[in-house]
């Protein structure tokens, strides 16, 4: 065996991180997941660093924000910017690598020693069962949209069933002196929202919890969430009663999931491999799961699409009963990985190493007392005022059209968020504040920005993300010639008490 930890990253699509009983959720989704997180750490304050897939994965691949990185929306994945990524690290200190699942990234098949790609139209290529093919096939007609009765094909042709499966024959093929490296991505819970039985009528439309929220509560939102769900009801007519059933089948999806992290952290146990390897369980960022009308994601920077669920156990891991207060990002995966195997954190990467809070070591809280993400691909914000069109939003199907929720419109201008303690800040390029009070206001429906009364809390948030947005920016290249360029060897800026 290995002296140094295999380490495997478990990623979903799309899951909100509230959603779980853990959390204080009435449904019991994922108690196979909320028990694992008892053996480790996990986090109640952990963000992306930008909600949408492409620039979330990349950040986490390079411990970069996408300022930095250069990605900022789903289709730039071809300009992403960094000096070494998670997997350059890995391979130059001995790792087997491998794909199993979604990948959505920077990362390239032949980069890796395993790959096997499923996306949300499922696999590609001649290896697939003739039941997978047709599986694939139906999901991609479903195109993104709300399955009404139960996926009809086995579990075994879901994606989650079949990342596994594959995982689990790439790891037996390994020699056991070596460590390896496993990116298992799921590509659910994200839409199509589809689930076969048990887990369609595990969770009845009409016995789900309500919603914090409705489709009233955008009359206090900007116009992209008003877009989002005008365009929402331009694709499906029916949009209010398709939610239900969208509810149920996420939730469905997410009991999918975690028997599937079961069936791969037994297959680890089985195989005597479960104690020498780090698992990591995250999400690249969340779902509206039906609060304020709305499904999927898209406009600006809730809660809800904003804080992920993050979790890690191991050798070496401090268990603990109750989640950490700490403020992290997906950003700081990468370096936290790059201490564990004794690795330099490379160049330009600017998330903070979280091993000392993992393992019971001292550390500068003050460095986790805030948390700061970016969305928005730039320019000026699109309004109601600009001529629009529901149809450049509309993505054409083999049956049915569906909506792109990340358009032009819902991810136009730039914006910047910090969260700390009970407080949460947003700040867009044109000066435009939002600021909310999340102990009492946790669905952000009452802006406090222009309140007289939190103006002192307000101008000190305001100095924080000044500070987080000076931090943020790309230190790539290095200084040359005689400029020292001085860094903390864990990243942090506070000072250690």
């Amino acid at each position: 065996m290995s002296s140094r930890p295999n380490i495997v990253i478990i990623m979903t699509d799309q899951q909100r991180a509230d959603v779980s009983a853990r959390e204080g959720f009435p449904l019991d989704t994922t108690p196979f997941i909320d028990e694992l997180a008892s053996r480790g750490v996990w986090f109640s304050r952990a963000y992306t660093p930008v909600p949408i897939c492409a620039a979330a994965r990349i950040s986490l691949l390079t411990g970069r924000y996408p300022s930095a990185h250069r990605v900022r929306e789903n289709r730039g994945i071809q300009y992403a910017t960094y000096h070494q990524d998670l997997i350059d690290v890995l391979q130059a200190n001995g790792y087997a690598t491998a794909l199993s699942g979604k990948n959505h990234s920077h990362l390239t098949p032949e980069r890796v020693d395993h790959w096997l790609h499923l996306h949300h139209g499922g696999g590609e290529g001649e290896e697939r069962t003739p039941d997978e093919k047709a599986f694939d096939e139906w999901l991609r007609a479903l195109n993104h949209g709300v399955g009404q009765e139960p996926t009809p094909f086995p579990l075994e042709c879901q994606g989650p069933y079949r990342a596994v499966s594959s995982a689990q024959s790439w790891i037996r093929s390994l020699e056991r002196d070596r460590p390896f490296f496993l990116w298992l991505s799921f590509a659910e819970p994200h839409n199509p929202y589809q689930v076969p039985e048990p887990y369609f009528s595990m969770f009845p439309p009409e016995d789900l919890p309500s919603t914090a929220t409705d489709k009233s509560a955008l009359e206090k939102k900007s116009f992209k969430w008003q877009w989002t769900r005008r365009l929402g009801e331009h694709a499906y007519p029916n949009y209010d009663d398709l939610i239900p059933r969208a509810r149920a089948n996420y939730f469905g999806m997410l009991r999918l999931l975690d028997d599937q992290v079961r069936r791969f952290v037994d297959f680890l146990r089985d195989e005597q491999i479960l104690d020498n390897t780090l698992v990591i369980f995250m999400s690249d960022h969340g779902d509206f799961v039906g609060e304020y009308g709305l499904m999927r994601k898209g406009p600006e920077m809730p809660e809800v699409l904003m804080r992920v669920p993050l979790q890690i156990t191991g050798p070496g891991i401090a268990a603990a009963d109750q989640a950490r207060q700490d403020h992290v990002s997906l950003t700081d995966i990468m370096p936290t990985l790059c201490e564990a195997i004794g690795a330099e954190i490379p160049r330009g990467v600017q998330g903070r190493s979280l091993w000392p809070m993992l393992t019971g070591e001292e550390y500068p809280h003050d460095e986790f007392a805030s948390v700061y993400a970016e969305q928005g691909f730039g320019g000026l914000h699109y309004t109601e005022d600009d001529p629009l069109s529901l149809e450049h939003c509309m993505m054409p199907g083999p049956i049915s059209p569906t909506f792109d929720e990340l358009n032009t419109y819902s991810q136009s201008g730039t914006m910047r968020m910090l969260r700390k303690g009970d407080w949460k800040l947003v700040m867009d390029m044109q000066g435009r504040g939002q600021f909310f009070n999340l102990a009492v206001d946790p669905y952000e429906v009452n802006d406090l920005y222009d309140s007289a009364e939190h103006a002192e809390v307000r101008c000190a948030m305001l100095a924080d993300l000044l500070a987080w947005t000076i931090r943020s920016q790309d230190p790539l290249p290095y200084p040359v010639g005689r400029y020292i360029y001085k860094r903390d060897q864990r990243n942090y800026y506070a000072p250690y008490a």
